[in-house]
């Protein structure tokens, strides 16, 4: 089995604490995480298979170390990459800019040639606007620890579930 290069940033431990469930829950896979903060500018070149989460911050910004590190994507070649992505968000508190870190990066990886799959119904969730929905889907994993922490554990699973037959090809 190739290995996973899960890359997360995490302000307040909550994308972190997701990052750690999704890595112990793959356990058809091995799964190498890596803390934005703490990754070297190329990292991304060594893993064909990734999985990318962010929270997002302010009205619509990315969190902290994905505006230092995002640029870093340019240099990427990501065309025979596979990406899967999650995202954090307040739905409540901002729904006109829910997730919107997650549709920022989708753009940049996109933009460079990613396969991303894992695209996740807009369904159960109440927001006005969101950068991460793209043909009336998320383009990832959506999780809202504010609001609806108590669905996150079977969000995951189904998550998991629906990306792992593209992770074992």
């Amino acid at each position: 089995m190739p290995k996973i290069g899960l890359f997360y940033a995490s302000s307040t431990g909550h994308t972190e604490d997701i990052a750690r469930l999704i890595k112990a829950k793959m356990t058809e896979n091995e799964v190498d995480l890596h803390n934005i903060a703490d990754t070297v500018d190329n990292a991304m070149q060594n893993y064909d298979l990734i999985i990318i989460g962010s929270s997002t911050w302010g009205e619509g910004e990315l969190q902290d170390d994905w505006e230092d590190y995002i640029d870093n994507l340019d240099n990427v070649n990501f065309s025979q990459k596979t990406v899967a992505m999650f995202g954090l968000g307040d739905q409540e508190d901002y729904c006109d800019n829910f997730l919107d870190a997650m549709g920022i990066i989708y753009k940049k990886i996109v933009q460079h040639g990613a396969n991303v799959i894992g695209s996740w119904s807009t369904d159960g969730y109440d927001f006005d606007e969101s950068m991460a929905v793209n043909d009336g889907e998320f383009v990832g994993l959506a999780l809202d620890e504010d609001n609806q922490s108590e669905l996150s554990n079977e969000r995951i699973d189904k998550w998991i579930e629906q990306i792992t037959p593209y992770f074992n090809k």
